[in-house]
Protein backbone atom coordinates (compact mmCIF):
# COMPACT_ATOMS: atom_id res chain seq x y z
CA UNK A 1 0.00 0.00 0.00
CA UNK A 2 1.04 3.56 -0.62
CA UNK A 3 2.48 5.09 2.57
CA UNK A 4 1.17 8.57 1.68
CA UNK A 5 -2.36 7.17 1.50
CA UNK A 6 -1.92 5.36 4.85
CA UNK A 7 -1.05 8.64 6.57
CA UNK A 8 -4.14 10.34 5.09
CA UNK A 9 -6.64 7.62 6.03
CA UNK A 10 -6.92 8.46 9.74
CA UNK A 11 -8.26 11.96 10.25
CA UNK A 12 -8.08 11.81 14.04
CA UNK A 13 -9.39 10.13 17.17
CA UNK A 14 -13.09 10.42 17.93
CA UNK A 15 -13.44 11.24 21.62
CA UNK A 16 -16.84 10.81 23.24
CA UNK A 17 -18.34 9.06 26.25
CA UNK A 18 -19.13 6.00 24.15
CA UNK A 19 -15.60 5.79 22.71
CA UNK A 20 -14.06 6.19 26.17
CA UNK A 21 -16.23 3.34 27.48
CA UNK A 22 -15.24 1.17 24.49
CA UNK A 23 -11.56 1.86 25.15
CA UNK A 24 -11.81 0.92 28.83
CA UNK A 25 -14.00 -2.15 28.45
CA UNK A 26 -13.10 -3.69 25.08
CA UNK A 27 -9.60 -2.29 24.22
CA UNK A 28 -11.15 -0.42 21.27
CA UNK A 29 -9.99 2.88 19.84
CA UNK A 30 -12.36 4.97 17.75
CA UNK A 31 -11.07 7.01 14.80
CA UNK A 32 -12.61 9.27 12.21
CA UNK A 33 -11.37 7.98 8.83
CA UNK A 34 -11.75 8.82 5.15
CA UNK A 35 -15.11 7.76 3.70
CA UNK A 36 -13.30 5.75 1.00
CA UNK A 37 -11.08 3.82 3.43
CA UNK A 38 -11.36 0.03 3.63
CA UNK A 39 -10.82 -2.22 6.65
CA UNK A 40 -7.39 -3.51 5.51
CA UNK A 41 -6.24 0.06 4.85
CA UNK A 42 -7.41 1.21 8.29
CA UNK A 43 -5.64 -1.74 9.94
CA UNK A 44 -2.38 -1.00 8.10
CA UNK A 45 -2.60 2.72 8.88
CA UNK A 46 -3.14 2.20 12.63
CA UNK A 47 -0.36 -0.39 12.85
CA UNK A 48 2.08 1.87 10.99
CA UNK A 49 1.22 5.15 12.75
CA UNK A 50 0.96 3.92 16.34
CA UNK A 51 3.23 0.83 16.23
CA UNK A 52 0.58 -1.51 17.71
CA UNK A 53 -1.00 -4.80 16.66
CA UNK A 54 -4.63 -4.69 15.55
CA UNK A 55 -6.95 -7.62 16.25
CA UNK A 56 -9.98 -6.47 14.20
CA UNK A 57 -11.59 -3.43 12.61
CA UNK A 58 -15.27 -2.50 12.43
CA UNK A 59 -16.54 0.52 10.52
CA UNK A 60 -19.71 2.60 10.70
CA UNK A 61 -20.96 5.23 8.28
CA UNK A 62 -22.31 8.18 10.24
CA UNK A 63 -24.95 10.34 8.60
CA UNK A 64 -24.49 14.03 9.26
CA UNK A 65 -27.22 16.53 9.90
CA UNK A 66 -28.90 18.02 6.86
CA UNK A 67 -28.09 21.72 6.53
CA UNK A 68 -30.24 24.50 5.13
CA UNK A 69 -28.38 24.43 1.84
CA UNK A 70 -29.34 20.77 1.36
CA UNK A 71 -25.83 19.46 2.05
CA UNK A 72 -25.04 16.78 4.55
CA UNK A 73 -21.67 16.17 6.27
CA UNK A 74 -21.41 12.36 6.30
CA UNK A 75 -18.31 10.68 7.74
CA UNK A 76 -16.94 7.24 8.58
CA UNK A 77 -16.02 5.96 12.03
CA UNK A 78 -13.67 3.01 12.64
CA UNK A 79 -13.67 0.90 15.81
CA UNK A 80 -10.19 -0.65 16.07
CA UNK A 81 -9.77 -3.51 18.56
CA UNK A 82 -6.20 -3.91 19.77
CA UNK A 83 -4.55 -7.20 20.70
CA UNK A 84 -4.05 -7.89 24.43
CA UNK A 85 -1.19 -5.89 25.92
CA UNK A 86 -1.38 -3.17 23.24
CA UNK A 87 -2.39 0.43 23.99
CA UNK A 88 -2.42 3.79 22.25
CA UNK A 89 -1.62 6.81 24.41
CA UNK A 90 -2.91 9.97 22.72
CA UNK A 91 -1.71 12.31 25.46
CA UNK A 92 1.87 11.07 25.54
CA UNK A 93 1.85 10.70 29.33
CA UNK A 94 4.18 8.08 30.79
Amino acid sequence: MNTDRLYQIIRGPHVSEKSTRAADKFRQMVFEVLPTATKPEIRAAVEKMFNVQVERVAVANVLGKRKRTGRQQDWKKAYVTLKPGQDIDFLGAK
